[in-house]
């Protein structure tokens, strides 16, 4: 990750009114997004996310702070201005946002024509990014007769159209079904990684930000409550917010078992090492497995373990001893509620 910083939160609130009352979107946020990262946002419905994604280009003015572009406050621009800099970010939908009554090539070209090239080179390049995103052959489909993968990787090559510095990705692939979204995110990774280009990704799938990103902002009822690299924030969340995407849902775990649980993180060696046998034949506690996953977080293997905590005192106290011997992360939820702490 470089460290050149290209946007900046300072301190932004924004409110929204309506019959119904007021709505207090953002609430003081601080925030840097620096070149070629990939900073995902993200949070429950109505957390503020997408409000925050607005601000970034200009389609929605704080109330009070400032969002700040390449050095310069998008507050005072001016409409030329604020259009040229809207122009070097690129934005990515949920629902693809295609003209169904262009064919995909024209599509791509939009944004081209419409900044006053020729057709003829804007078609060129509009070829040009169709091999970029592996869609060559649909050149000349039409909406209707592409998959929602297919439609989106149109919409990705049209937002690559102008050159962007910045990619907008607003749960860009929310409507994808799981095998689609991974060919989606591998995309957007080799976007980044072969042409340097940043990305903004607000999302509420934890699939998303553990697949790409490089840090990640949690967003809960308008405020940013963590902000931390990805592996960090899997590892030792600090926020509820950012432990009830983290820890496996209440229908994941055994409701059958009624004490304390103990949650364990692995990473590198450690996950190949054989903990479990070493707490039954070390720690002398037999050991019964609630839950176990595993996630690719920056191209190497995480892993959860969600086991029942021995009632015995002592017992528990010889299994947590290995545990920090073993240098291991691991957070207890003593009340069976799925609220994990002391590391």
């Amino acid at each position: 990750m470089q460290e050149k910083q290209i946007a900046e939160f300072n301190n932004v609130c924004k409110t929204f009114y309506s019959k119904e009352g007021e709505v207090q979107a953002l609430k003081d946020i601080n925030l840097q997004l620096y070149q070629g990262e990939i900073l995902a946002v993200i949070g429950s419905s109505g957390a503020g996310k997408s409000t925050l994604l607005r601000m970034l280009n200009g389609l929605e003015k704080p109330d009070t702070g400032n969002v700040i572009w390449q050095d310069r406050d998008l507050g005072r621009l001016s409409p030329q201005e604020l259009n040229a800099t809207r122009r070097k970010m690129g934005m990515i939908f949920q629902h693809f946002n295609l003209l169904a009554q262009r064919n995909v090539l024209d599509n791509v070209a939009l944004p081209l024509e419409i900044q006053g090239l020729p057709r003829d080179k804007a078609r060129l390049k509009a070829h040009e990014l169709l091999e970029r995103v592996d869609l060559s052959d649909k050149a000349k489909s039409y909406p209707a007769q592409l998959s929602g993968g297919q439609k989106q990787r149109v919409a990705i090559a049209r937002a690559l159209s102008t050159d962007p510095q910045l990619l907008l990705c607003d749960e860009a692939t929310s409507a994808l079904d799981p095998a689609t979204t991974q060919s989606i995110l591998e995309l957007l990774k080799n976007i980044n990684r072969e042409l340097g280009i940043t990305l903004f990704v607000v999302t509420h799938e934890m699939q998303v930000v553990e697949h790409i990103c490089d840090r990640v902002a949690v967003m809960d009822e308008g405020r940013v409550v963590e902000l931390r690299s990805v592996r960090e924030l899997f590892k030792k969340p600090q926020s509820s917010a950012a432990r009830k995407l983290i820890y496996p849902r209440g229908e994941l775990l055994n409701r059958s078992y009624e004490g304390a649980r103990l949650r364990l993180v692995f990473d590198g060696l450690s996950a190949e090492e054989p903990l479990i046998s070493k707490i039954v034949l070390e720690a002398k506690v037999p050991v019964n497995i609630l839950y176990a996953d595993s996630k690719n977080i920056e191209d190497k293997t995480y892993g959860q373990m969600v086991l029942a905590l021995p009632d015995d005192e002592t017992a528990a106290e010889r299994v947590l001893a290995l545990l920090k011997r073993e240098g291991l992360t691991y957070s207890i939820d003593k009340n069976n509620k799925g609220e994990f702490n002391g590391y």
